[in-house]
């Protein structure tokens, strides 16, 4: 997928200015027993291939960000959630674009964080709770202004860390948020639900302190 190859890109200059701080790690340092960690990154959103009969949207990149607080070396509790929205746009069979949308989602994890805190590679898994706002509906067709309710429901996580140094990190991961959100057309609810449930393939540098 291109869109993959895209996010391995952005992660390159990253690892580049991070290599320096190797260097510069004493020698008693160790990733252990920090309990902080921020990572910044970029990650693509796809949603299911069909929202609804008839009905598809497009998936989209945009920045994220999150901060975790790790009570050990191995369980953390993750903050995590797009620093910008991800642009969709929204098609119809036989009509092509009809319009588009916004959305930016934010969650909160339990992360469990395999081996060692100074193992090279640190795989994690992670369970949590999401929110996904809607803004900017516009989509043709509808008797009336459309727009989608908040989507809440549960987020899944399985990532990988790449410890550079004690300190420095990279990171990505694949995220499933279940996302069902409501359309509503002149302010009232249809009963239809969008089946968006998407996923999330995300590249980030972190640090911990």
């Amino acid at each position: 997928m291109q869109s993959i190859r895209i996010l391995s890109l952005a992660l390159v200059p990253a690892l580049a200015l991070a290599a320096p701080a190797f260097a510069q790690s004493g020698d008693g340092d160790s990733a252990s027993g920090k309990r902080i960690a921020v990572v910044g990154g970029i990650a693509h959103l796809e949603p299911s291939s069909d929202a609804a009969d008839g009905l598809q949207v497009d998936g989209g990149p945009a920045p994220t960000l999150s901060v975790s607080w790790y009570a050990t070396d191995n369980f953390a509790v993750e903050l995590w959630g797009a620093a910008d929205t991800f642009d969709h746009r929204v098609r119809a069979d036989g009509l092509g674009k009809i319009g588009t949308v916004q959305q930016q989602p934010v969650a909160l994890s339990a992360q469990w964080h395999f081996g060692q805190a100074d193992s090279v590679f640190r795989p994690f898994v992670g369970l949590g709770y999401h929110e996904s706002n809607f803004s900017h509906e516009d989509i043709a067709g509808l008797d009336g202004h459309a727009g989608l309710e908040t989507a809440k429901g549960a987020i899944g996580t399985v990532g990988m860390d790449f410890n550079i140094t004690p300190t420095w990190f990279a990171r990505t991961d694949v995220r499933y948020l279940h996302s069902r959100p409501e359309l509503r057309v002149a302010g009232s609810g249809t009963g239809q639900e969008l089946d968006l449930d998407p996923w999330t393939v995300g590249v980030g540098l972190g640090a911990r302190f």
